[in-house]
Parts: structure tokens; C-alpha cells; sequence
């Protein structure tokens, strides 16, 4: 378990347009609502305030909340994971930290989280620290400081709490209680999905995702069709996926009457008559 964030090294990136930021202030609050950005990046907004994201911290934050839903955890346990996630690795899976601490929560296979693959691994890392976190009782009313100072044994808790506001829109765009909430711009040029894409998507799906029926489309175009029982649902598996598109080489989601295209980077969701009911997920032919 991680005792210090000291010696933890920051990574640099650079947003285009923005002044040269580290990827621990990739995520930062813009205050009444999106705006048209550059570079790949995404953006997660509810109550009126977005954070903005590497695809890479998207994809990993989305897979934290991803699996608070398929536990069947409560939105709280989720925005727990996420604030914590987001000061431990700022959402980047790394393969280095204090002493042995490893991976998005910075986990010691020492303290006994597991082996160093192990929670190297987003999602047994994610599932670990949620198998401590609700073990902790009271953890749905507790102040954030505290059950993730139980959970991490930190030498710096009060830090977690500054990720709050954070941990709460994400957990709102990626439950799909907030609706057309999350949006990426990626490359639309740099899709390597096709027929290929389609078992790693499935893959990735069953190990971070609520289970639903899923079945292959047919046509020309690759794709999936899910049938998610309800609207909140649809739009969780919607916006789990645009969020992981860079990563599983996705080109279209459509839920609910609107579509994120790839192909149209600075659009997010818009009206659709494609798709039909449930979440529609295709890639490059």
C-alpha cells in the first residue's frame, strides 16, 4: 500500500493550444460547459462543470467506474475509486511509484495487493480496491478523506479529497446518469479497428462492463448491438465505450437517438436516426 507520494515521478504532456501541463493536471475544471479542443483528448461534464482527459486516463478512468457497475456498487463507491485513482496515478496505469507501489492505485505487492502483474493490471487493481473499500463500513457516508486513507494508508489523505468534485462527474457521465455526457476527439485517421476489433472489444466489455446480451452485426460494417435493460444503462455502456474508442479502435457508438462518430472529432453526440434501440458499437470496415 502506498505510505508516500514522495519520489513519484510526473510525467509531462502537451495539449495543443494549452500551456505545456503534467499529466496529473490533465484533468482540469472548466467551468460552464465544453469547448472545442485540438488534440485527442476527452471531456466529462455534469452540473455544469467538464473535466478535460487524456484518451489514455479516459479509457482508465472508465474502466474504474465500468467495474463499480458491474459489482453493482453504489455511484459513491465509484466516485471513491476514481478521486483516489486520480491522485495515487493520475489515471495512468504506471509501472513505477514509491518504493514498490505499481499501476492506477498505486498498489504494493509487498503490502500484499498481489503480484507485480497483478496489479499492474487495471482491472484487478480496480477490483482489489474495491474488495477493501466495501469491507469498510459506513464507507457510502464516510468522508472521502477517511475510508481512502482505510483503504490506501496514505501518507497524504487529505490530498484525496481535493479529487472529489472530480471523482463525481466522471461517475455521473460513466454510469449514465448524466446522458451525452462524454465525449472524446480522436484521430479519425488513426482507427485500427475492422472485423479484428471485435472479440478485444467483447473481451473488455465482459471484464469491466454490467453483462448484457451482445450480437455481432451484420453487413459490411463491423460492429456490436447490445441490449441494455434501460436508458441509463445504454448510455453507461455508450459512454464506457467512446471512452475506450482510442483503445479498442472504435469508430461509431449510437444510444438513445444520437451518435458519437469518430470521423466528426469536434461534433460529441449528435441526432441519429441510425442505430435502433439498445447501444450500437461499430468499427472501421
Amino acid at each position: 500500500m502506498p505510505l508516500s507520494h514522495r519520489g513519484r515521478v510526473t510525467r509531462n504532456v502537451v495539449l495543443a493550444g494549452v500551456t505545456v501541463l503534467a499529466v496529473g493536471v490533465g484533468a482540469f475544471a472548466l467551468r460552464g460547459g465544453s469547448h472545442p479542443f485540438g488534440s485527442p483528448s476527452c471531456q466529462a461534464t455534469a452540473s455544469g462543470t467538464t473535466f478535460e482527459y487524456t484518451p489514455e486516463q479516459m479509457a482508465n478512468a472508465a474502466t474504474i467506474a465500468g467495474i463499480a457497475m458491474k459489482r453493482g456498487l453504489p455511484a459513491r463507491a465509484a466516485t471513491i475509486a476514481l478521486a483516489t485513482a486520480r491522485q495515487e496515478s493520475k489515471f495512468i496505469n504506471v509501472d513505477y511509484g514509491d518504493r514498490d507501489s505499481l499501476g492506477l492505485f498505486q498498489q504494493r505487492p509487498s503490502q500484499g495487493w498481489g503480484t507485480k502483474a497483478q496489479v499492474s493490471d487495471p482491472v484487478y487493481a480496480t477490483n482489489a480496491f474495491y474488495d477493501v473499500l466495501t469491507k469498510i463500513e459506513g464507507y457510502r457516508s464516510m468522508e472521502i478523506t477517511k475510508v481512502a486513507q482505510k483503504v490506501q494508508r496514505s501518507a497524504y489523505p487529505e490530498a484525496y479529497a481535493d479529487h472529489e468534485p472530480e471523482g463525481r462527474v466522471l461517475a455521473s457521465a460513466l454510469s449514465g446518469n448524466s446522458k451525452a455526457a462524454l465525449t472524446c476527439r480522436l484521430d479519425p485517421d488513426s482507427t485500427s479497428g475492422g472485423a479484428a476489433a471485435v472479440a478485444p472489444y467483447l473481451k473488455a466489455l465482459g471484464r469491466e462492463q454490467v453483462a448484457v446480451q451482445s450480437s455481432r452485426l451484420t453487413g459490411k460494417v463491423p460492429g456490436v448491438r447490445l441490449d441494455a435493460p434501460g436508458v441509463t444503462t445504454a448510455w453507461s455502456l455508450a459512454q464506457w465505450s467512446v471512452a475506450g474508442a482510442d483503445r479498442l479502435g472504435i469508430e461509431r457508438v449510437y444510444v438513445d437517438g444520437k451518435v458519437w462518430d469518430r470521423a466528426k472529432p469536434d461534433d460529441g453526440w449528435t441526432a441519429s436516426s441510425d442505430g435502433g434501440d439498445g447501444v450500437v458499437v461499430t468499427f472501421a470496415p
